[in-house]
């Protein structure tokens, strides 16, 4: 039997329903603050991460698929949203619409990373883009609309963690300062941190192994080095969230596992488990890095696998089933007519309505009506037509009551309270 790629993961029918509530909600917080949906391709040229993302992180070093089509191009699947969106902003002409252009999408990413609980090698990942705003008050937005999802979500026990990590000119000071705080003990450092000591220093500290984790305890803070404009930037995002009354925590240690990332940085993190459940931060130089103008943004992105992972720990007795309002059991030539017309007007007035479409005995149909938990049965048969009168059956009291064979009628009795 051929079976699934490892790392990758089928979505059943009876799973499908918490998705899209979940889905649901959280497009309904991006659209109701300005918000539009954006899909692009699923492949992208391989230079486009490699030069957004960044050369030096594990995503492009370790993770990407990356394939030479049947033309001898590099391509790859995405392994994140952001570089994909910018890419279409800049290729589309959206500099020209009113700013900020903000963005929203949810789409399927692709990373080959060691498979675990919450982690898959193609995951969905919501995330939102706000482009062509400088101001700390987007960084501040974007950020409470985070917390407004998992608000919404009914998922507590969520930490808000911040940092900032700069710009390239101050950037530079730090990066020097950490080269001589590692330069003592770079043997003593995995192959990967070796190779990153000269091209980027940073990503050195979003090392996972724990030997090269232990050594960075005691690293220089990038805050100490900030610029008069990067402090300021980000005593302005403190000042507004503590206005706000939104807890958080500073986090010196955050730089974020993509390249792109400059000054304000941050994580939702789950107190349960110290898993991040959602990140993001600003990226004033990506627009301009892969050939457009100089444009500053923020965003953030969030897996739907760990998001739903969390959900359920605290929404146990929700049910997400969409039951059958009218299961119609027919018999007879002229039934089966009957009940296909009214099965479709029931649908066409938003009734979800099945009948039997595998001439099955009247038995075998209350048998599937059963099954898929109809909430009435109506049993039509010759006799029922002429009369245009037939039985229908609460499935849920037993009760059982005629009925005309008419639309409007079996609606106002699915509809019904009693």
């Amino acid at each position: 039997m051929i079976q699934k790629p490892k790392g990758t993961k089928d979505i059943l029918p009876d799973e499908i329903g918490e998705w899209q509530y979940i889905e649901g909600k959280i497009k309904d917080i991006f659209e109701n603050s300005g918000m539009k949906e954006i899909r692009v391709p699923v492949f992208e040229a391989t230079e486009l991460f490699s030069r957004g993302v960044g050369e030096t992180t594990d995503v492009v070093q370790k993770e990407m698929y990356t394939f030479d089509d049947k033309g001898g191009r590099s391509i790859t699947l995405r392994p994140e949203g952001t570089a994909g969106v910018v890419r279409s902003y800049i290729e589309n002409g959206m500099g020209s619409l009113a700013t900020p252009v903000k963005l929203w999408y949810e789409m399927p990413m692709y990373r080959y990373e060691n498979v675990q609980k919450g982690r898959l090698r193609e995951f969905r990942q919501f995330g939102t883009e706000v482009i062509g705003t400088q101001s700390y008050l987007a960084d501040v937005e974007i950020i409470i609309l985070g917390m407004e999802i998992f608000k919404e979500l009914n998922i507590p026990n969520i930490k808000l963690t911040i940092n900032s990590i700069g710009c390239p000119n101050c950037r530079a000071k730090y990066q020097e300062a950490l080269r001589e705080f590692i330069r003592p003990n770079l043997e003593n450092y995995c192959d990967t941190c070796k190779t990153r000591f000269e091209k980027n220093p940073m990503r050195i500290l979003d090392c996972k192994e724990q030997k090269c984790k232990k050594m960075n305890e005691n690293a220089p803070a990038i805050l100490d080095y900030l610029c008069d404009e990067c402090k300021e930037h980000f005593e302005n995002v403190k000042s507004l969230l503590n206005q706000m009354d939104i807890p958080y925590e500073i986090d010196a240690r955050i730089v974020r596992g993509l390249d792109y990332y400059t000054k304000t940085v941050f994580e939702f993190i789950s107190e349960d488990d110290g898993l991040t459940v959602l990140a993001g931060g600003r990226y004033d130089g990506l627009i301009k890095e892969i050939g457009g103008q100089d444009t500053p943004a923020v965003g953030f992105a969030m897996g739907m696998e760990r998001l739903i992972e969390v959900f359920d720990r605290y929404n146990k007795e929700m049910s997400f089933e969409k039951n059958l309002d009218v299961y119609i059991a027919n018999i007879g030539d002229k039934a089966n007519i009957v009940a296909t017309k009214i099965i479709n007007d029931l649908r066409k007035n938003g009734i979800f309505a099945e009948k039997d479409i595998c001439e099955r005995s009247l038995k075998a149909q209350f048998k599937y009506a059963d099954k898929k938990k109809a909430r009435f049965v109506i049993t039509i048969g010759d006799n029922e037509v002429l009369q245009n009168i037939a039985k229908i059956k609460n499935m849920t009291t037993g009760e059982e009551r005629d009925i005309k064979l008419e639309v409007q009628d079996i609606i106002n009795v699915v509809n019904s309270k009693n």
